[in-house]
């Protein structure tokens, strides 16, 4: 590396806020509205949904299958196929909230941890960022579903669930990129896939 070359500078925002305030909110988010000078000068608002950093889990036993949700989700009527996921609390490392809601959800332990990275789960309306971890030689137990949390819990090979996310069987966006970006590591781990 050239040791004179200068640190790229970030990009100045097209944008600029005038105010915020929050509109409303919940336990679990909140809506900001900005008021916004455009590039082209004029004025315009901007909703933005404020949520705490999220993480998404994709669980693999000894035996080489993926631990999957069958979650029924009251927002789109449907039951869709996921791995399990949830928000970071105050205080909580993303790690330490990846084991939380493995064990919660699935009521899993895992021997091995892999941060796989992370991402922006709307940036069209939301400032979430999504953490992705690979859990390895997961074990099941009891789990600790909340009231609204209606889940049926399935044991998939590597190979189908690679097929249900590629294929879009799995609906539930993140939880497919999840399994998609594990897949590498999940090749390294099983190399016979």
């Amino acid at each position: 590396m050239n040791s004179s070359a200068k640190p790229k500078q970030p990009e100045p925002a097209p944008f600029t806020t005038l105010s915020s305030r929050i509109a409303w909110s919940c336990p679990w988010y909140n809506i900001r509205e900005d008021k916004i000078r455009l590039p082209d000068g004029s004025q315009g608002v901007y909703n933005v949904v404020q949520k705490a950093p999220s993480v998404w889990i994709v669980p693999v036993t000894r035996d080489g299958n993926i631990i999957l949700l069958r979650h029924f989700r009251y927002t789109v009527n449907d039951w869709c196929l996921e791995v399990p996921a949830g928000g970071v609390k105050e205080g909580q490392t993303s790690a330490q909230a990846a084991q939380e809601e493995l064990r919660e959800e699935a009521g899993g332990y895992a021997e091995g941890w892999t941060n796989i990275g992370s991402l922006y789960c709307a940036n069209g309306i939301s400032n979430e960022v999504g953490h992705i971890f690979l859990a390895t030689d997961v074990t099941l137990g009891q789990t600790d579903h909340e009231p609204a949390e209606i889940v049926e819990i399935y044991q998939k090979p590597i190979v189908e669930v690679l097929h249900l996310a590629r294929n879009n069987l799995i609906k539930d966006g993140s939880s497919a990129l999840a399994i998609l970006l594990c897949q590498n590591h999940l090749e390294a781990l099983f190399v016979d896939l």
